[in-house]
């Protein structure tokens, strides 16, 4: 799988992902919760007493210990869903509306939405992860870069956007930066599958290179 497909993989937030590539996605990742319902899955029940942030963080530990990659899969939904909220209503509308327009392909629109939603709320680090989504698909690697880099300096953890970083670089192709960059996200997120392979194949092919 390349590192521009996982791109799409493994952002996958709200009814969307962190890259919309087909308009069938958004209802795949909205099954997400269903399927895993099913599933004898064992969660940390979470502090009710805790803040937005404690939760999160709670999560994100949870997932740096967590080695089953199912297991992790659901840990990280809940991420994205804690993502998913502004905590503003009007920016949390901008970014539906970003969504359908992205869904049904007018770009334009979405990229207007999105820009709105940043100004109201440019500490929000998902409008910026969305907006960096659609410029990669738009192919303005330039500007999608500098949105995921402003999403890292608001979360650096969030995996959606290390990965999109590495497909970035990965069609540049810089792979000493590229494999850096697989590693940040797998300190995060040690589980993922795709993750490990993109990262092993890129160690391999550089050691390969060294001798």
């Amino acid at each position: 799988m390349s590192a521009m497909r996982f791109f799409a993989l493994t952002s996958a937030a709200l009814p969307l992902a962190f890259i919309l590539l087909t308009s069938s996605f958004p209802a795949a990742a909205a099954e997400k919760p269903a399927a895993a319902a099913k599933k004898d899955v064992i969660v940390e029940q979470a502090d009710t007493n805790s803040s937005p942030k404690q939760h999160l963080d709670q999560l994100f530990s949870q997932l740096k210990r967590e080695r089953d990659p199912e297991k992790a899969s659901d840990i990280a939904n809940e991420i994205r869903m804690e993502w998913n909220d502004s905590g503003s209503a009007t920016v949390n509308l901008l970014m539906q509306w970003a969504d359908k327009a992205i869904e049904e392909k007018r770009n334009p629109a979405a990229l207007d939405f999105l820009d709105e939603a940043i100004a109201l709320k440019p500490d929000y680090a998902e409008s910026w992860n969305r907006r960096a989504t659609l410029n990669f698909v738009m192919g303005n690697y330039r500007k999608s870069m500098s949105d995921i880099e402003r999403v890292l300096d608001l979360e650096p953890r969030h995996f959606g956007a290390l990965s999109g970083m590495a497909a970035i670089l990965s069609n540049s192709g810089n792979d000493q930066l590229t494999l850096k960059a697989w590693e940040r996200f797998l300190d995060v997120y040690p589980a993922e599958r795709t993750a490990q392979e993109q990262a092993n194949t890129l160690a391999e092919k550089l050691a390969g290179n060294r001798t």
